[in-house]
């Protein structure tokens, strides 16, 4: 199953192309440029690598986040765009399922990959293994540092572009609880949202690219335009 995937949750902005668990061409970018600027082209990039055009995909798959507001509307529009003109399924993937994807459960423990929600609180969700894969325990969530915290009883191990604003508070917090974990699973890749596309597709996960919406967790940081200085001034007249 050939799948194009996409991660924009994030300020590093990721797309792949997946056979089978095979990685036919990636591209990770450092946090810098806007999606908006850079992802068409490496989209390009990665088919042309592939030696592929969009209708060879068998599906899309894109990061539904929570994350970046900006950042996954257009990675979500760009992927409906694609998955719409190619005639393809779309699969959303919760971003927190594809970082927790990324790690190898070992022998017990839970981990806990956190984003930075900005406005003092992080995005984050807790896992335990399930054979070989993960179970998560909790709600995808936007919480005070402090409140994650205080929710945890035992060790767990932390890993997120969250954890590198507020990794300070959380070991305060929670002293030998608090586990830091390999700073290469910080931020979320889309070769992981294609591993977990493809299992949604197979328990039939796909949907109609228009039915597709993104996983805010909170809501959008959206304000109705303020009336210009005159409309106001004649409502007083």
């Amino acid at each position: 199953m050939k799948i194009l995937a996409l991660e924009t949750a994030t300020l590093a902005g990721s797309a792949a192309l997946v056979e089978g668990g095979r990685i036919l061409a990636e591209s990770n970018l450092a946090p810098g440029r806007t999606h908006s600027s850079t992802l068409l082209p490496e989209i390009q990039k990665v088919l042309q690598e592939a030696g592929m055009s969009a209708t060879d995909l068998d599906i899309v798959a894109v990061g539904l986040g929570p994350g970046s507001f900006t950042g996954l509307r257009i990675g979500l529009a760009i992927a409906k765009g694609l998955a719409w003109a190619a005639g393809k399924p779309l699969v959303g993937v919760p971003t927190l399922d594809a970082m927790a994807r990324a790690v190898q459960p070992g022998d017990g423990g839970i981990i806990c990959p956190v984003i930075d929600a900005r406005k003092g609180q992080v995005y984050a969700a807790m896992y335990r293994p399930s054979g070989p894969l993960w179970e998560r325990l909790t709600d995808y969530d936007a919480l005070t540092p402090d409140g994650l915290a205080g929710i945890i009883s035992e060790p767990v191990v932390f890993f997120g572009e969250g954890v590198r604003t507020w990794g300070g508070v959380l070991s305060e917090s929670l002293g030998p609880l608090f586990i830091r974990g390999d700073e290469a699973f910080d931020f979320p890749l889309a070769v992981n949202v294609a591993a977990e596309a493809e299992m949604l597709y197979d328990r039939g996960m796909a949907a109609d690219p228009a039915d597709v919406a993104p996983l805010y967790v909170r809501p959008p940081d959206i304000k109705p335009p303020a009336e210009p200085h005159n409309r106001r001034r004649e409502m007083f007249l």
